[in-house]
């Protein structure tokens, strides 16, 4: 054989015995492999569905979660939707690879959160250029749905849920339910069989758990409520009457425990308003304040039943003489909607948080000394439903009765409430004196 020229061994040089240079053939096949690895992720469709093996497909997560939402939209209320929609957010931008041409943070979620996890899903040819092509690069991006048999990739998710959009840790009920949006989307997908198991049966993970009681500073007295409620009438200038309207809105919080979702959607129809004694009102529907996006209407605000009731479910609760009044003068002055609800705005529509929430930070700043103002006393609107509670409690109602009135379970009741009982320790403390005292 002459020098140069290949024999049947080889082509054109001469032949590597073994042991002299690496394993071409191995190192072929292992580039080969991660080519072809590369290819079918980058060959990800606008579904989401990446070729996992021979026949086999996996969804992409990002895919999976527009299909739970739209299954999850039809049966849950407006506010949980939103709640939904931003867990899935939180979610999602854990799913995503680490892929050349990333968004940043803010356009990411605005696309999610706008765009993408809302249904009925907006047309993405009326969406910003800079929306379509973040939507693009989350659908290439996303990890496939059985990536969470992972246990790293799980608990990686399960920590993006701890934390709020600053990186500080959320609150435990909003880690509460942003976890059970994710449990329940992985119970889904294992129902669908989607998942060939349950990736979190393998994963520790626990969420502080915290007792939801009322903070004993946000309760008003009866002289500070009085005059909380008088100061409303006066901010919003007297003759435009434009806070004055929801004078009575407040007042049925305040002494009628309602919470500002009934209080909004009351109608002169549903209540007993007569000039001396107490009265009664009838609650049988909500108007949340929850934003065009979530609602079936279209509107910022659902009409539903009454929390913690079945559909159509009613409660009744009588009123005191002062809030009966009240909205004895509200009729008499402001007339009712044309729907007959009794607190309306200035166009005759719905009362909004924004609006309400507005009225009660200006009337705080009329009423209260400096030092209360900065404090949490009465904060929020919901604060004087807090008040109420608390009120009924002191005076000795039994807790039944209360949690009757407030639509709550009694359980629930004494759990929130048992740091606002003032003064019950120094009465119990007497009954005990007076019993030991009948023994010498």
């Amino acid at each position: 054989m002459l020098p140069g020229k290949g024999g049947a061994e080889g082509g054109g040089g001469r032949a590597i015995p073994p042991g002299d240079g690496p394993d071409v053939r191995a190192l072929a096949d292992e580039i080969g492999s991660s080519l072809v690895r590369a290819v079918r992720e980058a060959a990800a469709d606008d579904f989401g569905r990446l070729k996992r093996g021979r026949g086999q497909f996996s969804i992409s997560w990002y895919a999976f979660a527009l299909e739970y939402l739209e299954a999850r939209w039809g049966q849950v209320a407006a506010k949980t939707r939103s709640e939904t929609n931003d867990a899935l957010c939180s979610i999602t931008k854990a799913m995503l690879r680490r892929a050349r041409g990333r968004p940043d943070g803010e356009l990411l979620r605005r696309a999610l959160r706008n765009w993408a996890f809302v249904i009925p899903r907006p047309d993405a040819r009326a969406a910003p250029v800079e929306v379509r092509h973040a939507l693009d690069w989350v659908a290439r991006a996303s990890r496939p749905l059985d990536d969470l048999l992972d246990p790293a990739v799980t608990r990686g998710v399960l920590q993006a849920l701890r934390l709020k959009r600053d990186g500080t840790v959320a609150a435990a009920e909003t880690q509460r339910r942003k976890r059970m949006t994710f449990v329940n989307a992985v119970r889904y997908a294992i129902e669908l069989g989607r998942l060939r198991a349950d990736p979190l049966a393998n994963v520790s993970w626990r969420i502080t758990e915290t007792v939801q009681q009322v903070d004993p500073r946000v309760v008003v007295n009866p002289v500070q409520a009085r005059n909380l409620l008088c100061a409303v009438s006066y901010v919003g200038g007297y003759g435009r009457a434009r806070w004055r309207r929801l004078v009575g809105l407040f007042d049925g919080m305040c002494y009628g425990g309602l919470r500002p979702a009934e209080a909004v959607a009351v109608t002169l129809p549903d209540c007993e308003l007569p000039t001396e004694g107490w009265g009664r009102v009838a609650l049988h529907a909500t108007r949340p304040s929850v934003g065009k996006k979530w609602t079936d209407s279209g509107r910022n605000h659902d009409l539903r039943g009454l929390k913690s009731r079945p559909p159509g479910g009613t409660r009744t609760g009588p009123f005191p003489h002062e809030p009966v009044s009240l909205w004895r003068e509200s009729v008499d002055t402001f007339g009712t909607a044309d729907d007959g609800r009794l607190f309306f705005n200035e166009k005759g529509g719905i009362v909004g948080s924004t609006t309400y929430d507005r009225a009660w930070h200006e009337a705080r700043e009329l009423a209260l000394p400096p030092g209360l103002e900065a404090s949490p006393l009465a904060s929020r609107p919901y604060d004087l439903r807090h008040s109420a509670l608390s009120t009924w409690l002191n005076a000795g109602v039994d807790p039944t009765e209360v949690a009757e009135r407030a639509g709550n379970s009694v359980e629930v009741l004494m759990t929130r409430y048992a740091k606002c009982l003032y003064g019950r320790q120094a009465l119990a403390n007497r009954r005990i004196d007076a019993l030991l005292g009948e023994y010498g």
